[in-house]
């Protein structure tokens, strides 16, 4: 079993229901402004997704990530709510980057809830953007409405990334492994073959030596 199996079958082996918890969870503060640049949500969540093998627990997992997520977004939301401009001028905000705040800003007074929506795909972006709606004073129908799909289709796009990866490495590996055999009986024959040529060669040339004339010296021909 190879390195990869071995990672696949160690999260494969947890109880489902403590998979989908700590991938959650893993998400959750992730997508929490604050959290999300000391999280490694999305690459937890690939890495979790890779032991998906049924549609069911696809479900299961895609639809819990879909709630953390849009939780996680309704907490930045309210807190841009709450602080308004002053957001941007937060400790978390400068460690994010003020211009991803602006870009945020930006996208929102162009595309409004397709923002909120797109900005689930752009990384840091997404952190900053449920606050940015917040603070720009978009009611919050049109923000629950466009994060709630935005994090259903972000999450099952990853857990669908992670599935196929997985299933993918395991493939491979097997792949692998029959061409390895394959690899090793190739060489076998190959060497089976140079040996029996050279050995007919030797055998020919050593034929040819005894079946050559001897040549009598001249002085004998009374040359």
């Amino acid at each position: 079993m190879t390195f990869i199996s071995d990672i696949l079958a160690a999260i494969a082996g947890l109880p489902r229901p403590l998979l989908v918890l700590v991938t959650g969870a893993l998400v959750l503060a992730e997508c929490t402004i604050g959290l999300g640049f000391l999280v490694p949500g999305e690459s937890g969540l690939l890495l979790a997704s890779a032991a998906v093998t049924d549609l069911g627990f696809f479900c299961t997992l895609a639809g819990a990530v879909a709630v953390c997520a849009a939780l996680g977004d309704n907490i930045g939301y309210w807190l841009g709510r709450r602080y308004r401009l002053k957001m941007r001028e937060t400790k978390v905000v400068r460690k994010l980057g003020t211009h991803h705040w602006d870009r945020a800003s930006r996208l929102l007074c162009r595309w409004g809830m397709g923002a909120v929506l797109v900005a689930r795909f752009l990384p840091v972006v997404r952190t900053l953007m449920p606050a940015a709606a917040g603070a720009s004073g978009m009611s919050y129908p049109r923000f629950f409405a466009a994060s709630f799909v935005g994090a259903t289709a972000w999450s099952g796009t990853h857990v669908g990334i992670g599935w196929a990866a997985g299933a993918s490495a395991k493939y491979v590996e097997t792949m692998l492994g029959r061409a390895s055999w394959l690899v090793v009986g190739t060489l076998v024959l190959a060497g089976v073959g140079t040996w029996w040529w050279r050995r007919r060669r030797m055998q020919r040339r050593a034929a040819g030596v005894e079946e050559a004339p001897v040549e009598e010296p001249a002085h004998e021909l009374g040359v």
